[in-house]
């Protein structure tokens, strides 16, 4: 039997390239940056309802507040974080420290290029001390009120 293999010439024949392929769930993404918001002072991220808590119910994106694209072709990610900031801390200058330990961890963690980071700041934080006291404020008048004035409010 003649073996037809003999006759090719193994210069002629190319074979593929392995392609290497590497999916990253965006919950992966949301755990990075959860974690850089962890380590900044002065920001809080996002909180879901109590009545979702209690029912049970998650996000439909995991973390709320951290939204992740990610584009495939180009090997990048765009990454948009929603956040609360305490009251008195420059917006502009807590933006830029957020941005920029987001893209060096997401980086550094995934290899891959991040293309845009959407800071929104959605509400301010009202300073602790601030807080407590009016919460004590409230606590001495109800302790000082007799029964009777709860209900003189409307006469």
């Amino acid at each position: 039997m003649r073996d037809p293999f003999k006759q090719i010439d193994t210069k002629e024949l190319v074979l593929p390239d392995t392609v290497f392929i590497r999916d990253i769930e965006s919950k992966v993404f949301q755990s990075i940056i959860a974690r850089c918001l962890s380590q900044i002072d002065g920001v809080e991220p996002l909180e879901g309802s109590l009545f979702d808590s209690l029912l049970g119910r998650d996000n439909a994106d995991g973390v709320k507040g951290i939204h992740v694209e990610q584009d495939q072709k180009n090997h990048a990610v765009n990454i948009r974080v929603e956040i609360n900031i305490d009251y008195g801390i420059p917006i502009p200058d807590k933006a830029e420290e957020i941005q920029a330990k987001i893209v060096e961890d997401v980086s550094r963690l995934t290899a891959l290029h991040v293309g845009c980071v959407h800071i929104i700041f959605k509400n301010l934080i009202a300073p602790k001390e601030n807080v407590e006291t009016a919460l004590e404020k409230q606590l001495s008048r109800v302790k000082h009120m007799s029964p009777l004035d709860k209900y003189d409010d409307n006469l």
